[in-house]
C-alpha cells in the first residue's frame, strides 16, 4: 500500500513509498484495531520534519511515514477490543509510551524521558497511508455527525489540553475568575482556541498579522464571537490601553518563538500563558528580561505548554467541536480550506504547506 514518507534528517526528502498492509494480529492479546484512513491533516510540524529540523525514523527503517492528524473508519477489531467496533469513525492519539512512571499510568503525553515516540514525528510511523493498526487504548470515537470536521480532532485536543492544564495549575489561586482572553495567531490552533474560549464565556481577542477586511481568518474568529485584531493596525499593548485591562489568559499559537516570548509582556496579574508553538531551528531573540522577571514573580503569573494530548484530551476536543457546531453552525468547517486528493499528490500537499498561505491543508486519502 502507499504512504507518504521522509528520510530524516535529510531536507526535502518527501516521497511516496510502498509498504505492506498492516495485519490486525500485529498487536498482541486481541487488542488491535485496523483502520482505513479517510483523511489526514498536515501542518507546520510535517513541513519542519521534511525540512530536517527534527524527527527520526523508526529503528530498522530508513524512512518515516509522516502525518499525525488522522480521521478514519474502523474495519476490523481484535477479540479483546470493546472501545470501538467496525464502522466507527475514529481519531487516534499521537504519542506512544516509553518507560517512565507517566507512561506506565497512561500519561505518555507528559513522559519524563528525553527520547519520545510520536506517530509521524519521531521514531514511530504516522498516518499518511491507506491503513494502519494500533492498540485499542489510543483510539477515540468521532460521532458520525462530526465526520465533516473529524480531521480536526487532533488539533482540537491540543487546545483542550492547554486549557485543562492552565485551569488545573490555576487552582493554586483558590479563586480564579478569568474573563478576558488573548489568542495570538489565527491558524487552525488559534481559531480552535478562539472557539473553545468563546464557548467558555471569555471575551476573546484574536490577534494576527492580516488585515480584517476580506480575511477568512478574521471572518471565522468574528463568527466565533471574538474580536479580530490585526497587529498591523493595533498592537496588543494598544488594545490593553483601549480596553483598560490585561488578559487573564493568553493562548499563544503563532508558531513564532519571538512572539511567544513577547506574549509574556502582555499577561495580567495571576494570569496564565499557554504556549502551543513548536519551533524547530536555532533563532535567538532579545527580551526585556529584567522587566519580565520582575512582573512575573510579583504578579504570580504562570506559563504552561501544550502538545500531544492523551485520549481524554481528544474526547474533550471532540466534545468542544460538537458544541461549537451547535453554537456556531458551519463555522469550524471553514477552517478546512485546502484539500489534496490522494496520497499520490504529496508534492501538492508539501507545496501548499511551504507556501504559508493555506489555513488548513488536509489529504483526502479515501472515501468510505
Amino acid at each position: 500500500m502507499k504512504a507518504i514518507a521522509v528520510k530524516p534528517p535529510q531536507k526535502n526528502s518527501v516521497h511516496l513509498v510502498d509498504i505492506p498492509k498492516p495485519e490486525l494480529n500485529s498487536v498482541a492479546n486481541g487488542r488491535g484495531v485496523l483502520v482505513k484512513v479517510l483523511q489526514v491533516g498536515v501542518d507546520a510540524t510535517d513541513r519542519e520534519v521534511n525540512d530536517g529540523l527534527y524527527g527520526n525514523s523508526p529503528v530498522g527503517d530508513d524512512f518515516l511515514i509522516i502525518g499525525h492528524e488522522v480521521f478514519g473508519q474502523v474495519l476490523e477489531v481484535g477479540d479483546a477490543v470493546r472501545k470501538v467496533k467496525p464502522g466507527d469513525y475514529v481519531a487516534c492519539t499521537v504519542r506512544r509510551p516509553g518507560t517512565s512512571i507517566y507512561d506506565d499510568i497512561g500519561r505518555n503525553d507528559i513522559t519524563s524521558e528525553e527520547v519520545y515516540f510520536e506517530r509521524g514525528i519521531n521514531l514511530r510511523h504516522g498516518y499518511l497511508t491507506e491503513y494502519f493498526v494500533d492498540e485499542e487504548e489510543f483510539f477515540v470515537r468521532v460521532p458520525a455527525g462530526l465526520k465533516h470536521i473529524g480531521v480536526l480532532a487532533e488539533p482540537a485536543s491540543v487546545v483542550a489540553k492547554g486549557l485543562e492544564q492552565a485551569n488545573l495549575a490555576q487552582q493554586r489561586l483558590q479563586v480564579w475568575q478569568p474573563r478576558t482572553a488573548f489568542v495570538m495567531g489565527s491558524g487552525q490552533i488559534g481559531l480552535l482556541a478562539t472557539m473553545m474560549l468563546s464557548l467558555r464565556g471569555y471575551e476573546v481577542f484574536t490577534f494576527a498579522r492580516g488585515a480584517a477586511e476580506g480575511n477568512l481568518k478574521a471572518e471565522i474568529a468574528t463568527a466565533y464571537g471574538a474580536r479580530y485584531v490585526s497587529t498591523k493596525e493595533q498592537s496588543p499593548q494598544a488594545l490593553i490601553e483601549e480596553i483598560g485591562k490585561k488578559p487573564d489568559i493568553i493562548f499563544e499559537a503563532t508558531g513564532n518563538s519571538r512572539l511567544a516570548f513577547q506574549a509574556m509582556e502582555f499577561l495580567g496579574l495571576n494570569g496564565a500563558l499557554i504556549w502551543s508553538s513548536v519551533t524547530g531551528g536555532d533563532a535567538q531573540v532579545d527580551v526585556p528580561a529584567d522587566k519580565i522577571n520582575l512582573e512575573w514573580v510579583l504578579g504570580n503569573k504562570l506559563l504552561v505548554g501544550t502538545v500531544n494530548g492523551n485520549w481524554k484530551h481528544f474526547e474533550q476536543g471532540i466534545a468542544d467541536l460538537s458544541l461549537g457546531e451547535q453554537m456556531f453552525p458551519g463555522v469550524t468547517e471553514r477552517i478546512l480550506t485546502h484539500p489534496v486528493d490522494g496520497l499520490d499528490n504529496y508534492q501538492e500537499m508539501m507545496t501548499l504547506l511551504e507556501s504559508g498561505k493555506a489555513l488548513k491543508v488536509f489529504v483526502n486519502v479515501a472515501s468510505e
